[in-house]
């Protein structure tokens, strides 16, 4: 159970009536843009429609090739899966289930949102920002040390796919200290959409935090031993006011670089981390951040949400590093055997917290039931899209094992 500090504050989210059904897939089957279609403006997200959800479409049907003209791939690369595919029954029921595509994310409500589940371009080098240019729609990590398993992926948001801008959400997952006193630390960071530079806010944030916390691990293992909430709160302060003056040190290199002035607010982003002892023996877990997004416990199926007054976790929603912030939360959670324990940004705490309880019943039975999920499986349950949160998603889960 958590410490008593905790236990009485912790808020049960409401629970969820019964959930429509999920489905997953494009709607009604069809290729999201065909040749021909008349585009919006650039920049404009597609208009809601009474026909399934998609922007008009007003294209001519797109011939499939003949059957001839494709290549046989199962026979000349592997021989075994294209003899039992001759030897069973024609139909998409002849195909084992573990070997279907999965196809499209599944979505919560009736049917998906209107924009397209996939990215529709990327920036470019020639625009000048190599970095928005090279970084990747997805990212997906995983770790396992005892009984300790993580999941986690970034993911580009609906809207930036649209727009074909870039993932401003960064995360991190490495360990920090001394054999004595190693931890995870899982990070996650949310660049502010308005900061014309936020992505690399973000993504500084993250390295840099593990830099600071990894010169004070011996002091934040001793905290969480000793459940010395203050103690830990001291020590998450410096170590986000190290990240502080790295975010202003690398924005002000950059921009003498480019030759371009220098703003604070340019640079803003959000950031959360959780700090996991390896030692089986210690169940005590520090939280620490600024912003919105943050933390939440699956327990029993269940999620519950943490915070403790001034020094909570979530809804410091107009907070962001480097300059906007008054102080770091931090605290010390208590964690039980078979909880699964959520660090995110508000592309995926704000549906699970607000008004979409199909989506909280969704995860809370993807994640926590049976144990962690396989890394494809974990990607592919995180991007379940809900309508009106197209922000970049980024979600890192730790399951809980026994002592």
């Amino acid at each position: 159970m958590m410490n008593d500090s905790a236990a009485a504050t912790d808020a049960e989210v409401p629970a969820a009536p019964a959930a429509p059904p999920l489905t997953g897939g494009p709607v009604g089957g069809a290729a999201w843009d065909p040749p021909g279609r008349d585009r919006s403006a650039p920049g404009e997200p597609p208009e809601e429609t009474s026909g399934g959800g998609r922007p008009e479409q007003n294209h001519q049907a797109v011939q499939a090739p003949q059957a001839e003209q494709i290549p046989r791939y199962e026979q000349t690369q592997w021989p075994e899966r294209a003899h039992r595919a001759e030897q069973a029954p024609d139909g998409p029921e002849a195909v084992p289930e573990d070997e279907r595509p999965r196809g499209a994310p599944a979505h919560t409500g009736s049917r998906p949102p209107s924009y397209p589940a996939h990215p529709l371009g990327c920036p470019s080098v020639r625009e000048g920002d190599e970095f928005a240019s090279l970084t990747p729609h997805v990212l997906l990590d995983g770790y396992t040390v005892g009984g300790l398993t993580v999941r986690a992926t970034s993911v580009r948001g609906d809207s930036h796919n649209w727009e074909g801008g870039c993932r401003q959400d960064a995360m991190a997952v490495t360990r920090i200290g001394p054999p004595e006193a190693e931890m995870l630390l899982l990070a996650v960071a949310d660049g502010v959409g308005s900061a014309r530079y936020s992505h690399l806010g973000s993504h500084d944030a993250v390295r840099l935090a593990a830099r600071q916390l990894d010169r004070a691990a011996e002091g934040v293992h001793a905290a969480l031993r000793s459940g010395d909430d203050a103690a830990l709160r001291e020590l998450a302060g410096r170590a986000v006011a190290g990240v502080v003056a790295g975010l202003r040190a690398e924005g002000q290199r950059r921009a003498y670089e480019a030759e371009r002035p220098y703003q604070d607010g340019d640079h803003s982003t959000t950031l959360h981390v959780l700090l996991v002892p390896t030692d089986p023996h210690i169940r005590e877990r520090a939280l620490l951040g600024v912003g919105d997004g943050g933390h939440l416990l699956l327990r029993d199926g269940t999620w519950l949400r943490e915070g403790t007054g001034d020094e909570a976790v979530l809804d410091t929603r107009t907070e962001a590093l480097p300059h906007a912030y008054r102080k770091a939360g931090a605290r010390i959670l208590r964690a039980m055997a078979g909880d699964v324990l959520l660090l995110g940004t508000d592309g995926i705490t704000n549906p699970l917290t607000q008004k979409d309880p199909a989506f909280r019943t969704h995860l809370a039975a993807a994640w926590g039931v049976g144990g962690a999920p396989s890394l494809s499986d974990f990607l592919w349950q995180a991007q379940t899209r809900a309508k009106s949160y197209d922000d970049d998603r980024t979600v890192i889960c730790l399951w809980e094992g026994s002592a």
